[in-house]
């Protein structure tokens, strides 16, 4: 073998493809909205608060709560369960607001309970079931599969940011600005 030959092959030998570094584990805040649990990306969540009486916007839709004012800012409130279609419930000592940072804007998400911070590996999250036209599901990313003392729970992770980029949660953005 001539001296180049020797290069080449130290070269192939060298190529071997590299296993992909594993996915680091995801962080998500769950919570309630009746008897299901949601999850959001943590790095969207600024704080939690309780929940207290917004100020409401003439003509918004009734899952827009209204605003409060936050350190001198105007926050929107959405109230998640309307948004999603569920029967209202009435607010008690753990109705709480979630406030978000989202595109570039803060708003709050009134959820019935905050459970906890939850690391998810990669497989426990589960690709999002598929509906037909009828039901909008486009703001699901997956389902978290979690088990504890034996039990498995699922939660339904939502991507907050799409979730809220909807046309009509648009408007109650830009009351943010």
């Amino acid at each position: 073998m001539s001296a180049m030959e020797d290069i080449g092959a130290l070269a192939r030998a060298g190529s071997k493809p590299r296993p992909a570094a594993p996915e680091a584990p995801r962080e998500f805040l769950t919570f309630r909205l009746g008897r299901e649990e949601y999850g959001i990306d943590i790095l969207a969540v600024q704080e939690i608060r309780g929940y207290e009486s917004p100020t409401r916007i003439v003509n918004a839709p009734s899952y827009v709560k209204g605003v409060v004012d936050l350190r001198g800012a105007i926050v929107p409130i959405i109230d998640l369960r309307l948004k999603f279609g569920l029967e209202s419930a009435a607010y008690d000592a753990f109705t709480v607001v979630i406030i978000l940072n989202v595109a570039q804007r803060v708003v709050g998400v009134v959820v019935d309970a905050v459970s906890d911070v939850l690391s998810l590996q990669p497989d426990q999250i589960r690709p999002a079931p598929e509906f037909d036209g009828e039901v909008e599901a486009s703001f699901i990313t997956g389902i978290g599969r979690v088990e504890e003392s034996g039990n498995e729970r699922m939660l339904i992770l939502v991507d907050i940011d799409r979730l809220m980029a909807g046309s009509s949660l648009g408007s109650a953005l830009a009351l943010a600005h």
